[in-house]
């Protein structure tokens, strides 16, 4: 097994693969302004094309005790209550992962590292 790849119930993934599953999930949900926090790299490329950057830097991946653990660094709008925000990003990166690579998910940690007020 390469060092880029999980082992997850008997088959293996690369680590980007799954990067790029959670990274997809978060950023569709509303109030979730980027994955990944202040950085400034980030947001001109967001700026200039419709992608984000690669969601290495921003997005764990690990397997422990035969359970897929996942942690996301996010930008999130203003107005939308943290608690309610994390809880529906973990059930979105969770149902992807289900339905993407077809194994449960041990834990989502969801780090709020940015705001995003609006332009008044």
């Amino acid at each position: 097994m390469a060092d880029n790849e999980l082992n997850i119930s008997g088959i293996n993934v690369s680590q980007g693969v799954v990067k790029a599953i959670v990274a997809r999930a978060a950023e569709g949900v509303e109030g979730v302004a980027r994955v990944g926090g202040n950085d400034i790299a980030s947001s001109l490329v967001r700026v200039f094309t419709s992608r984000s950057m690669a969601p290495d830097s921003t997005v764990d991946a690990s397997v422990e005790d035969g359970a897929l653990h996942v942690g996301v660094h996010l930008a999130v709008f203003y107005g939308y209550p943290f608690t309610k925000l994390a809880a529906t990003v973990r059930e979105a990166i969770a149902g992807a992962i289900a339905s993407q690579v077809g194994v449960e998910v041990g834990s989502v940690d969801v780090c709020i590292d940015s705001l995003v007020f609006p332009k008044e």
